[in-house]
């Protein structure tokens, strides 16, 4: 038996005025993705901006539905519309925010497991790191280098690809 450690590597910002200008502005266009969120039912809104390579951004919001696994969360919507939209797309780095009327939110919401695969399996597709911002309104901001730091063992089954 071996015992392996992982770590990650992580910055931490008190707020908005601490980040550089590139990613202040990213922070911005994921809080104004939260007016297209669709949250009646948890009115919890999400929204995300991802900057593409080319300097284009998209932006996504969560969509749900009373039939609650029809849903999508924000990253997922912004991501897909690129798959769609821009399939050969270089996707450089990306910001989520969170806002609600029901209560505060004190620290950086963070991406469900689901929306880690899809960012994980975008990144594996265009072999470079996907920068993530978690942004926090009027509050702290963790940011990463990669999908890989927040999810390290993502499913990956390289034969599933593979020709016969």
């Amino acid at each position: 038996m071996k015992l392996l450690n992982l770590n990650i590597s992580f910055e931490q910002y008190a707020g908005i005025h601490e980040l550089a200008e590139k990613d202040s502005a990213l922070c911005k266009l994921s809080e104004q993705a939260l007016s297209g969120s669709y949250s009646p039912y948890s009115k919890f809104r999400v929204g995300t901006a991802v900057r593409l390579a080319s300097g284009e951004t998209i932006l996504g919001s969560n969509q749900e539905n009373l039939a609650y696994p029809s849903g999508l969360c924000a990253e997922r919507v912004a991501l897909f519309s690129i798959g769609a939209s821009y399939p050969n797309a270089v996707i450089e780095s990306m910001a989520i925010t969170a806002q609600t009327d029901n209560f505060e939110i004190l620290k950086p919401i963070t991406s469900c497991g689901g929306c880690l695969q899809v960012m994980a399996e975008f990144e594996r597709k265009q072999f470079s790191p996907i920068e993530v911002i978690f942004y926090c309104l009027n509050g702290e901001i963790l940011k990463v280098p990669s999908v890989q730091s927040l999810l390290p063992f993502s499913f990956v089954e390289d034969r599933l690809g593979a020709k016969a």
